[in-house]
Order: C-alpha cells, then sequence, then structure tokens
C-alpha cells in the first residue's frame, strides 16, 4: 500500500530530495521558482450550487461576502464538479486525474491509486510553498496520507504558522451548507426562517410542499451563515496586510443540495460557484481585462491542480488530465468538461456526461434504474420523502415523476434554455447532429482517461489485485477496446444484437460478460430466445454478472430461476463477497419495487442470513458496511424485525486484494 511519504516530503518541511524522487520530479519542478509567488488561499464551501449566490443571478439568495469579491476579483460562468458528490471529486482535485481514471469513483471506497499519480501539494511544497489545510481530506483513496502531503492538515492548519518569508497556500474548507444541515435545521421553526419558504421558486421537478419550500429556504439560510465565514476569511487576510499579496479562490465542492441536484449529473449537482480575486502585482494571471469582469471559459475541477502548478512555475506532470487555466501553461478554452458517477453509498449506477457551453449530454449506462433510487442518507431529507409521498400518491406531474422511472440511455438538454435539465431533446431529430457529437466526445474522453467504469467495482479487486485500477486499465491484461465496444453495444444496440451479447457471455473478462447480460436486460422482453444463456449467467462467478442475468430472468417470466440465482449469490460466501452481494439487494429492492411477490420465505431468510452473518462476523469498511444498509432496509420494507449491529471503519478485512474468497455456505 502506498503512501506518499515515499517523496521524502515532511509534515512539517520540505527536505532534499532523495535520488528517487529528485528523478521523479525532474519533470516537475523548474529548478528555480518564479520570483514572488503568490500566496494562495482556497476557500470551499459544501454542496452549494451558483444558484445559491446572489451574484450568479438570484436576488432571493444572501451572500454579500461572495458578491463583493466577485465584483473585486473574476467570476466564472461555466464552472463544473468533475463528480457530483465530495470524496470523488475531492479525489480528482487533489491529484489532477479523474477518480474514474484513478478507481477511486465509488462513493466512499477506499482503492490504492497508482504509484505514478501524486498530489498538488507536493509539487507546491517543492516549488517554495507552505502548504495547509484546515480541514477536511475525504480523497477516497487509502493511498493518500494527508499528513504526508500537507506541512498541516487539521482543525488548526494555518497559514499564520508559516515559516518567515515563506509563500503559503491555504485551504479552508467550509461545511456550514453541507447537506446535513438541512436535518439539523428541522426543529427551527418557520417563522425564523431568514428566507420566505413562500417566496421561494421552485425548480419544476419539484412538487410544491411544505416540506420542500421549507427544506429549500432553509438552505437558503445555511449559504448565507456560509456567506458570513467567506467573509470572515477575507477579512482576517485584511487585517494581517496579506491582501495584496494572495490570489483567493472561491468555489463550491459541487452542487446541491436539495433533491436531485448533489449526486447526479445535471446542472443543479455539477455547476458550481467559482470566483478568482487576484491583486494588482500578479495582473500578468488575469483571465479578463480587469476586476469584475466574468469569464465564460468552461472549468472543470480536473484543471484546479495543473492550474496551481503554472501559478507556481511547476511543469505540469504528464498524468495530469486537465487544463490550466491561469499562468504560462494556460490553455486554449477547452471545448467540454466531463463528469461520472458511480456507486453512491450503497446504491449502484454508471453515469458519464459530457457539458460544453450550452449542451449537456448524459449516458446512463444502468438505464434499468431509476434516477431516484433510495438512498439513507438522501431519502432522510424531509423534502425527498415529501416528494417521494407526492409521487407515490399520483400528485406529480409527469416532469416530477419522470426521475422515478427508469432512466433513458441517452439524455441531452440545453442548458442555456433550460438550466433545470427536464426537456430531453436526445430523440428530437433537430439535435442529431449535437447528440452524435456530444456522445463522440463522451466516448473519446474516456478512451483518454482509460474509465475504470468499463469494469464493475465488484470486480476491482479481481482484476487490480496489489496494483490500482488505474495501472490495470493501462496494462497489457486489459481488453480495453473490447470493453468500450461492449459497453457502447450494450447499451445502444439493439435485438439484432442478441448474438453477440450471448457471446459476450462466454468471453474471459467479467467486463466483458457484465456487457453482455447488460445488452440482455436492456432488451427485455426481445431477450426471451436465450433464457438458458442467461440461466448459466446467473452463476457467474462475478456477482455483477449474476446478479444482472437473475433480474433479466425474472423480467421474462423466469422468476423461480431468479431467486434461486438472488438466494444463491446472498448464501455462497466460498464465490461471493459484500459487493457481490449488495448487488444483489440492489437489483431485489428493485424489483420488489414493481413486484412485491419477490419476498418470497426463502429470500427472505436468506436476506435474514446476510444480516445475521455480518452480525457474526463484523467486517470494517465503509464498502463493506453498505450490505448492512441494503439488507435492513428491505427487511424493513417487508415488515421482518432484526437486530443490526452498527459496523464502521477502515476498508476491506473480509478479502485481501486478488485473493481468494473462503468461507462455507451461510
Amino acid at each position: 500500500m502506498k503512501i506518499y511519504s515515499a517523496l521524502s516530503i515532511t509534515t512539517k518541511s520540505v527536505i532534499t530530495l532523495t535520488a528517487v524522487s529528485t528523478a521523479y520530479f525532474s519533470t516537475g519542478c523548474r529548478e528555480k521558482p518564479p520570483e514572488e509567488l503568490p500566496n494562495i488561499l482556497w476557500i470551499t464551501s459544501e454542496d452549494n450550487s451558483p444558484y445559491f449566490v446572489s451574484c450568479y443571478g438570484n436576488s432571493f439568495a444572501t451572500t454579500p461576502n461572495i458578491d463583493e469579491l466577485a465584483s473585486e476579483g473574476f467570476m466564472y460562468t461555466h464552472a463544473y464538479a468533475t463528480h457530483a458528490v465530495s470524496s470523488p471529486t475531492r479525489n480528482s482535485i487533489i491529484t489532477g486525474a479523474f477518480a474514474n481514471s484513478n478507481g477511486n469513483i465509488p462513493m466512499r471506497s477506499d482503492y490504492s491509486t497508482s504509484e505514478f499519480v501524486h498530489t498538488y501539494p507536493e509539487y507546491l511544497r517543492q516549488a517554495g510553498y507552505y502548504c495547509t489545510n484546515n480541514s477536511k481530506t475525504d480523497y477516497n483513496t487509502r493511498s493518500i496520507d494527508p499528513n504526508a502531503i500537507w506541512d498541516e492538515s487539521s482543525n488548526t492548519a494555518h497559514y499564520k504558522n508559516r515559516p518567515e518569508g515563506k509563500p503559503f497556500f491555504a485551504i479552508f474548507n467550509l461545511g456550514s451548507s453541507h447537506e446535513s444541515n438541512i436535518n439539523r435545521g428541522q426543529t427551527t421553526p418557520v417563522e425564523e426562517l431568514r428566507h420566505d419558504p413562500d417566496k421561494v421558486t421552485l425548480p419544476p421537478y419539484h412538487p410544491d410542499t411544505p416540506e420542500i419550500r421549507f427544506d429549500w429556504a432553509l438552505y437558503f439560510d445555511a449559504n448565507e451563515v456560509m456567506d458570513k465565514e467567506v467573509g470572515e476569511l477575507l477579512k482576517e487576510l485584511d487585517s494581517l496586510g496579506l491582501a495584496e499579496n494572495t490570489i483567493v479562490m472561491y468555489y463550491g465542492d459541487h452542487g446541491g443540495v436539495l433533491p436531485r441536484s448533489r449526486r447526479f449529473l445535471y446542472e443543479t449537482g455539477t455547476q458550481v460557484p467559482f470566483v478568482i480575486r487576484i491583486p494588482e502585482k500578479y495582473k500578468y494571471l488575469y483571465p479578463a481585462k480587469g476586476p469584475g469582469d466574468n469569464v465564460d471559459r468552461l472549468i472543470s475541477f480536473i484543471d484546479l491542480a495543473p492550474t496551481l502548478c503554472s501559478i507556481a512555475g511547476v511543469t505540469i506532470p504528464d498524468y495530469m488530465q486537465g487544463k490550466a487555466f491561469l499562468g504560462k501553461q494556460k490553455t486554449k478554452d477547452p471545448q467540454y468538461v466531463y463528469m461520472a458517477r458511480e456507486r453512491m453509498d450503497e446504491r449502484y449506477d454508471n453515469v458519464r456526461a459530457v457539458k460544453d457551453q450550452q449542451y449537456r449530454y448524459i449516458r446512463n449506462y444502468m438505464p434499468f434504474r431509476p434516477t431516484m433510487q433510495y438512498l439513507r442518507t438522501l431519502f432522510s431529507l424531509p423534502s425527498t420523502q415529501s416528494w417521494v409521498n407526492e409521487y407515490k400518491s399520483g400528485r406529480t406531474n409527469a416532469i416530477q415523476s419522470m426521475f422515478f422511472h427508469e432512466k433513458l440511455v441517452e439524455e441531452l438538454y440545453d442548458s442555456e434554455k433550460d438550466p433545470w435539465n427536464v426537456n430531453n431533446l436526445a430523440d428530437d431529430p433537430a439535435y442529431a447532429e449535437v447528440l452524435e457529437r456530444m456522445r463522440q466526445a463522451e466516448m473519446d474522453w474516456m478512451r483518454e482517461i482509460r474509465d475504470v467504469g468499463l469494469i464493475p467495482e465488484d470486480e476491482y479487486d479481481f482484476y487490480a489485485g496489489e496494483k490500482s485500477m488505474y495501472d490495470y486499465m493501462r496494462s497489457d491484461e486489459c481488453p480495453f477496446e473490447e470493453l468500450m465496444e461492449a459497453a457502447d453495444l450494450a447499451t445502444l444496440g439493439g435485438p439484432e444484437e442478441i448474438d453477440t451479447f450471448v457471446e459476450y457471455l462466454k468471453n474471459d473478462h467479467s467486463g466483458i460478460r457484465y456487457w453482455g447480460v447488460t445488452g440482455l436486460l436492456i432488451l427485455k422482453d426481445a431477450a426471451r430466445p436465450v433464457i438458458s444463456a442467461l440461466k448459466e449467467a446467473a452463476y457467474d462467478r462475478s456477482g455483477s454478472v449474476a446478479t444482472l442475468a437473475a433480474e433479466a430472468l425474472y423480467g421474462l417470466g423466469e422468476k423461480e430461476a431468479a431467486l434461486q440465482a438472488y438466494i444463491n449469490i446472498l448464501q455462497d460466501i466460498n464465490v461471493y463477497d459484500y459487493s457481490d452481494r449488495n448487488w444483489a439487494l440492489n437489483s431485489i429492492d428493485i424489483i420488489h419495487e414493481l413486484s412485491p411477490e419477490i419476498a418470497s420465505p426463502e429470500l427472505i431468510n436468506a436476506v435474514k442470513n446476510v444480516v445475521q452473518y455480518r452480525n457474526d462476523n463484523p467486517i470494517s469498511g465503509s464498502v463493506a458496511s453498505y450490505e448492512m444498509r441494503t439488507a435492513p432496509y428491505l427487511l424493513q420494507k417487508w415488515g421482518v424485525e432484526m437486530v443490526v449491529s452498527n459496523q464502521r471503519g477502515g476498508f476491506g478485512a473480509e478479502r485481501p486484494a486478488g485473493a481468494e474468497r473462503p468461507g462455507t455456505n451461510l
């Protein structure tokens, strides 16, 4: 397991590099840093879209400090997160490589990154910066040790602690706008809200209920608190006489936070407020004519690490996948930015998105799942509960209902005319050329970064072993182009491809078998002629393959065969582990929504055995614990009471990377 201290950078100072690290950094650093390096202050806020910042055009928002910062600096009007949730986003930011390239895209995972991928604080420290982080890390990997890459990373870390004469890079993370504050604020009397719920303008996808209006107003209040904290940090900087030597960057860490924003690859989930104030002495860095100007360049969080390198005079490492938007290595404006979504906590998904100045293209690689899958955290919000209740009671219109139905493979939105992304243009012949262009851009990007989403997460350990998925996807062992072709055909192919999908099921690589069964599942009744192939696939050693085969069988009326396959996945720990079981539990829950009769006594007993086994055999790690969300959730829906142990901690003790999965049947 890699810990970045191997680069001979301590937590308190930058020391002489070893021969190994000198060779590594020889392509990454200038021999002599530029004179008068600017200080850099980053202020990040949690979960808020530009919609909640008044300088972006919403007069209902109350953010005077950010507004003033924008008037003194430059407001980016097309800034985007790489992912719509924090952990994979922070992985992309800290490394300069997309989390779906690193292998760190599933939410709350802990997979290793490559030895070739390093973090921007290491480069900044080598260039002479004192680097502090106050204080969130959340890098979604076991490989990054915060104490090794920062001079200080804690809730007391501060640039004031730097050695005399050193320039600083400092991050302050503000949590007052985080999603959790919605639940914490539920005890607030409505008359104490500073933003009137009755005056909130709701998006067209939300039904008009008191609970939804309350949560919206409460979140505007939370952003007002966050803005005051921004003001305090700026006031402190000024009081120390450092404003004239410090570049200030403020941004939200992704969109959100009301239901269908955070976690989802729409404008509301990925567009972020992004403001930079640059002192007069560094005007050579101005991205526009002068302070107060807006900048319409497309920028992405993947661009932050290379931009820091560019400002600091560090040659941008080849593995970084973004484009510098400031400094001597600034590139021409990009045509696209890119986003990705995979497993969100306990629920599997696979979505990619491409955005240009006007259009947003979304590719759903699991269109057999609804947009609004149940997630314990998301569905604990009163606004989400209210939306679900309205939908189940038949009181939602077509737009408000569509997110609870199966997704289409492709979505296309004109985000200039339709900022809420509710009018899908993918089937409109007038936009056929735009659709084709954006689709090709998405596939070109996946190919360029070697996207790990071509392989389901339950197979990461099997293929990466002691390496990272980043390394595996670039190795000769990975049939990358075959995987790309299979994923494309599975999601866009028709009944004429059935024979190809069956051939995929025979492939030695489980990723290609996965796309074979995905293609058959999407075809629904048209796959009836190959039921026998699906029955065989339902016992594949890969839990994701077996699960989707069982799901396809259930949809084709082969209910007993499907049930037996599900029970086998849940009980045979000699073959399947926690990730495989969670795939099956996800699938069972989706079917149950339409076919409650799936809850046979045998299946209920198998789910109970999963909970009892995990109670008796605790395992640490977020990924490992997610079956202990889905299984008890199913039992609760079925009216079955059972004690569930609380299990949290480190990662993956049940099955070491690359090892056989020992055990006996449950």
